[in-house]
């Protein structure tokens, strides 16, 4: 085909369309340089198809088309930016939850924390050891005691109910990945619409990709896009595709127009992992199928949620199988020295475990509704529920209950007071029950665990009783009347003695006289002498000063890594913007420059105007 006399003309068109389209998304770049998540686009323009004219010089050039207007984004600053954003997640819910954990072992001039009640518990016991015989200070002494277990009360009832408020945001994190995974499959489909006739649904895109910044904080996102091709195993791509999201380290979320709902799923009382832990803890499942929530592939607020809300420091109950023996109904577990949880499993000061539950052994979950402990050969043995299947072939499973967090959550917290209160009030129940009461009876126990029914009239201490026989009990059941019913939700004063200061004894022999004051000398050793209590190596009043290390190191390293992460999200930001961001200077200078090739096309139409005006109206062609 030969070119025509008007051929100059339609070049001069093509240029003048290609300036406008140029300049239109320059327009539309400069309009949207404050739209967060809005992408710089791009006129993407080709030489036209040149033409054959037949002549001695060959082919001409037919001018310019636009091909198509691309975003300007690079999937590498996108990946790297998700993947910071979910460890960032993590550490920002840290950091919030330590906020309040620090607030709540304070021990300042302005809020009277354990330092100031447990001082004047014992400033008042030494009022009573200096004025023998009076009850207005032993009524004195026994309500500073009963401040000291309130104190505990109202700790352990407000890390419960932190617990359960960041067990309340896993189900509003839960919604919200639901919510945006129904999303990005709407607009993947509303995309492929488009794209299908060979048009980029720029503005969609970045919608879509709004949508993944938003999940890839509150859980670790992977995307993948897989162009779908006009025929099964051909190689002609069709202009769509099938836009793929897995979270948690591979778990299918979205899936071209299809997505998967996560569903928060309370957990019974039999399901209870630890003794402290607040009411119905939720579980996570995606599409049925139970969501590993503890693996190292979870991350984002998601992962951060779960670790303070269930953070045990890495003790949880767990054996190998060739220490686990089964029968028909039980599970009896030996525990191996070689466990690091030994010290854990076999101090049942330490035991968190509740006392109903479930214990998982070879994969099978066995509910059990009571367990008891051998101290003497150091096994373990749970009950399981009526009903329950013949667990023989079970024998020899490797078996556990709850799950191994390296993180110090609130149950860590728990677990932590739980442990001080029993060796405190061991300590000094086993030297008060050493005295006569003023009646000349034998004295009752000091602190109690919630009720006055449970006295720990079971529990072994010294035949000396001055000092208690802590873990020198032979065996132990969860159901009976002994300190692991104990913990600092529970923790309470004799209300017995209260009402009636006189059944609290301050000697051994009341036959001595007023005077004699050998169980309170004894009774007030408890505060620093470490032969009579320790916790964690520490005297009874240092107590503070080992939680609160914990709570200001693991306050400065969630502090420390946000901080990290943060620095790093913005320097991602900024490399990001710079290649997909709209900088004005950069527009400024393209408008420019496509208002010059405007004009120019413009200036060669009109010459060839002027040219085909000589040709057609004065040599008559």
């Amino acid at each position: 085909m030969s070119t025509s006399q008007f051929f100059g003309l339609n070049i001069g068109y093509t240029g003048l369309q290609a300036a406008n389209a140029a300049l239109n998304v320059t327009g539309n770049n400069i309009s949207n340089v404050e739209t967060k998540g809005y992408t710089r686009q791009e006129a993407q323009q080709v030489a036209a198809d040149a033409l054959r004219t037949n002549t001695s010089y060959g082919m001409a050039g037919a001018g310019v088309d636009t091909k198509s207007i691309d975003q300007i984004r690079n999937e590498y600053y996108d990946l790297k930016f998700w993947q910071n954003n979910a460890s960032k997640g993590i550490y920002d819910i840290k950091q919030q939850y330590y906020r309040q954990i620090e607030d709540y072992f304070a021990d300042t001039d302005d809020v009277q924390g354990f330092n100031v009640v447990f001082s004047d518990m014992f400033d008042a016991l030494d009022e009573v050891y200096k004025s023998a015989g009076d009850d207005t200070k032993k009524a004195a002494f026994l309500s500073q005691c009963k401040s000291l277990t309130e104190y505990f009360n109202g700790l352990s009832t407000s890390l419960q109910r932190l617990q359960t408020d960041a067990n309340n945001e896993i189900l509003n994190k839960v919604n919200q990945v639901n919510s945006l995974a129904s999303e990005i499959a709407t607009v993947s489909k509303q995309i492929n619409t488009i794209e299908v006739n060979k048009v980029r649904a720029n503005e969609l895109r970045d919608k879509r990709n709004l949508l993944i910044d938003e999940l890839s904080e509150i859980v670790d996102v992977k995307v993948s896009e897989i162009p779908i091709y006009t025929s099964e195993g051909g190689t002609e791509e069709s202009g769509i595709y099938r836009y793929i999201v897995d979270i948690a380290g591979g778990q299918n979320l979205v899936n071209g127009y299809e997505y998967s709902s996560l569903e928060c799923v309370a957990r019974k009382g039999d399901e209870k992992v630890n003794q402290s832990d607040a009411d119905g803890l939720y579980d996570i499942s995606l599409n049925g199928i139970p969501l590993n929530l503890y693996g190292g592939s979870l991350g984002g607020q998601l992962k951060g949620l779960i670790e303070v809300r269930d953070g045990n420091n890495g003790e949880n109950f767990s054996a190998k199988g060739e220490y686990v023996s089964t029968n028909t109904n039980s599970v009896t577990v030996t525990i191996d020295p070689s466990n690091p949880n030994y010290d854990f499993l076999t101090d049942m000061n330490k035991v968190t475990m509740n006392m109903e539950g479930t214990i998982v052994v070879g994969n099978v979950e066995v509910k059990y509704d009571s367990w008891a402990y051998d101290h003497e050969n150091k096994q373990y043995t749970f009950t399981a529920k009526a009903g329950t299947p013949d667990l023989s072939s079970l024998n020899g499973k490797d078996c556990y209950i709850g799950v191994n967090i390296d993180y110090q959550g609130i149950p860590y917290y728990q677990a932590q007071m739980n442990e001080w209160v029993r060796s405190f009030a061991q300590a000094m129940n086993g030297i008060e029950i050493s005295a006569q009461d003023e009646y000349g009876k034998q004295a009752q126990v000091l602190f109690t665990s919630g009720s006055d029914e449970n006295k720990f009239a079971g529990y072994d201490y010294d035949s000396g009783c001055d000092i208690p026989a802590v873990n020198q009990m032979t065996y132990f059941n969860s159901t009976s009347d002994n300190y692991l019913q104990l913990t600092a939700g529970n923790f309470n004063i004799n209300t017995d003695m209260v009402k009636d200061v006189n059944l609290f004894g301050t000697t051994k022999d009341i036959t001595q006289g007023q005077d004699a004051q050998d169980i309170t000398q004894l009774l007030m050793e408890v505060r620093t002498d470490k032969s009579k209590m320790t916790y964690r190596g520490c005297s009874a009043e240092e107590f503070l000063q080992c939680l609160t290390s914990d709570v200001a190191l693991g306050a400065k390293s969630a502090n420390n890594f946000y901080s990290n992460f943060d620095k790093i999200s913005r320097a991602i930001v900024g490399q990001r913007t710079s290649v997909s961001g709209v900088d004005n200077d950069e527009e400024a200078l393209n408008l420019v420059k496509f208002q010059e090739a405007y004009n120019l096309s413009s200036k060669m139409i009109q010459i060839m105007t002027e040219i085909y005006d000589r040709l057609i109206l004065q040599t008559g062609v």
